[in-house]
């Protein structure tokens, strides 16, 4: 499998057969799904009501069985007790427990965020000390970046590790925000190392037991009540030089890479709560019956559930395309956190897209149920309720809409992704006529084609319309982010689709996608023209965006996937 590098996309498509798709994964990786899918639902859903009270011990020991099942150690060396298995397998896990609501946050903060700067940037001494008391889950680890000052810009971090004669380190400040904090043993800790070249963001590994941790109480959240989130407070912690991870101003490279396999674990989860909720829109759709007939029969009904399926079914598919995308370059002998870093564009436009779609579907979920889904009686009020914070989480989604035009930029400023020359090319197509594709597909293609040039279009214009200063028009930045995103998951589908062999709703769902990425683009392509440029050259821009749309029958097309949504009872699955 040879995918094509991260931000490639908008230059070009591999061959169907070089994608990883859902449904051709190994047996032995749908096991562990079956496994996590098989423990949420006989240890974790049944005790919700007394998660969301946060009954003393119960998520522990929840953790403690996950653990005992090899769930928490899927991504860890065996030399230390891990199953190290491909990063698929983490997906399915992190997606098999979306549907937990809180305590999916618990694991992640555990097993993800926690563990993984262990593994990937601790010493040999810190990983056999800790890392099999974390596969075990006999300690759960915590992440401990944000600040009450410092979110979104972690490098400006306040907390202070002074470096001590010793050669050990006096680490003051307050995290917060910080999932775990309860009851975790350990902590990745941020915080400056004030050298003579200036603070210098470092991680270090902080044990609860040392004199000067302690936790606030716990917030009292909207959602997520099951997980504990709770201030870390430093006062004067003592912490050996030994527990430094990696070195001094290694922080910032420890955090963001870190915060790229939360991004596209995030995606995962809510991929997972979002079949739930479809599963949950369309049975009650057949069981609610209004003027003589279940509500499942009305075309408003069926959009809202062609709509989630037709996203879930994109996001899906550019989700696996990404992580097996990881996996190879690992195979190849890269690095896993080379690997994912080579793709943080598309981690990041995965993280937005899956928070968004979940968000869209619990919402639609809710208002198919009605008055019955706002009552906390059902489940349905919960999932509405768990699911707004993952827009918040791994870098909000403002500050990931505007990481995807600037690390392809940068990229093109270094000269690892032809943009430019892309640019002339996709200028040109864009005035030549469409040519008549008979082919549904092959018309989903060319359309998807032409947003990818829009795209590269209107990035160039901005490129020479702002220059150094483009980085501060944000909302300009946030557009071409949407046409990204809105590309890449169109291609995953359409890649998906060829390699299925065209199922007859696979083809439906991406002809739908690639018509709403296409009508988006065009109205991007509309606010932007006049921002971009004057006169003839604005209008020919509004033109180009216009003739993007093809001529389709929505309605028919929604219908026919929410037909067959209603008669599986949930997500359109196409595996064997």
């Amino acid at each position: 499998m040879n995918d094509l590098p991260g931000g490639h996309f908008l230059l070009g498509r591999p061959e169907p057969g070089a994608v990883t798709i859902r449904e051709a994964l190994d047996p032995e990786l749908l096991q562990i799904e079956r496994l996590a899918k098989s423990f949420v639902q006989r240890e974790i859903l049944p005790v919700m009501d007394r998660l969301e009270n946060q009954e003393q011990g119960l998520a522990q020991d929840l953790l403690r069985r996950a653990a005992a099942l090899g769930l928490a150690g899927t991504e860890v060396p065996s030399a230390y007790g891990g199953l190290d298995l491909p990063k698929l397998a983490s997906l399915l896990v992190a997606e098999s427990l979306g549907p937990a609501g809180g305590f999916a946050v618990t694991f992640g903060a555990h097993q993800s965020i926690g563990a993984l700067p262990l593994v990937y940037f601790g010493s040999e001494q810190q990983r056999q000390k800790y890392l099999p008391r974390l596969v075990s889950a006999e300690w759960v680890a915590a992440y401990a970046l944000t600040e009450p000052e410092s979110g979104s810009d972690a490098q400006a971090a306040r907390a202070q590790a002074t470096l001590q004669e010793d050669g050990s380190f006096l680490l003051s400040g307050t995290k917060m925000w910080i999932s775990n904090a309860g009851f975790a043993d350990l902590f990745t800790v941020f915080a400056q190392v004030p050298t003579a070249q200036g603070p210098r963001l470092s991680a270090f590994l902080v044990e609860r037991s040392w004199p000067g941790v302690s936790t606030g109480p716990e917030e009292h959240k909207l959602g997520i009540r099951s997980s504990s989130t709770r201030r870390l407070i430093l006062d004067a912690v003592p912490v050996p030089a030994d527990h430094l991870l990696g070195q001094v101003g290694q922080g910032a490279k420890i955090a963001f890479n870190i915060l790229n396999v939360g991004r596209y674990k995030l995606a995962a989860g809510a991929l997972g709560a979002t079949k739930v909720a479809l599963s949950q829109a369309a049975g009650y759709a057949l069981q609610r019956q209004q003027f003589g007939r279940p509500i499942g029969r009305f075309g408003l009904i069926q959009e809202k559930l062609a709509q989630i399926a037709t996203r879930l079914f994109a996001v899906e598919s550019a989700l696996y395309r990404l992580v097996g995308a990881i996996d190879a370059r690992i195979v190849a002998g890269v690095p896993p956190i080379a690997a994912t870093e080579e793709y943080a564009v598309e981690c990041s436009a995965l993280k937005v897209l899956g928070s968004e779609l979940l968000d869209f579907a619990v919402d639609e979920n809710l208002q198919i149920h009605g008055g019955y889904g706002y009552s906390a009686d059902l489940p349905v009020e919960r999932a509405y309720r768990d699911s707004r914070i993952n827009r918040i989480f791994e870098g909000t989604n403002e500050i990931n809409r505007l990481l995807i035009p600037g690390l392809l930029l940068r990229r093109a400023e270094r000269g690892t992704l032809p943009l430019l020359p892309a640019l002339r090319e996709a200028q040109a197509k864009l005035l030549e006529p469409p040519r008549p594709v008979q082919d549904p597909l092959g018309a989903a293609a060319q359309t998807i084609d032409s947003i990818k040039g829009l795209t590269l279009l209107l990035a160039g214009k901005a490129l020479q319309r702002f220059g150094d200063q483009l980085e501060e028009r944000q909302e300009v930045l946030a557009r071409l982010a949407d046409l990204c995103m809105a590309a890449y998951a169109a291609d995953a589908a359409l890649l998906r689709t060829e390699r299925l062999g065209r199922p007859e709703s696979a083809v439906a769902m991406t002809r739908i996608y690639a018509a709403e990425a296409a009508a988006q683009a065009g109205a991007v392509a509309g606010e932007l023209a006049p921002v971009l440029a004057e006169g003839d050259e604005a209008r020919l821009l509004q033109r180009a965006g216009q003739r993007l749309q093809p001529l389709l029958d929505l309605t028919a097309l929604r219908r026919r996937v929410a037909l067959e949504v209603l008669d599986r009872g949930g997500p359109l699955g196409f595996g064997s």
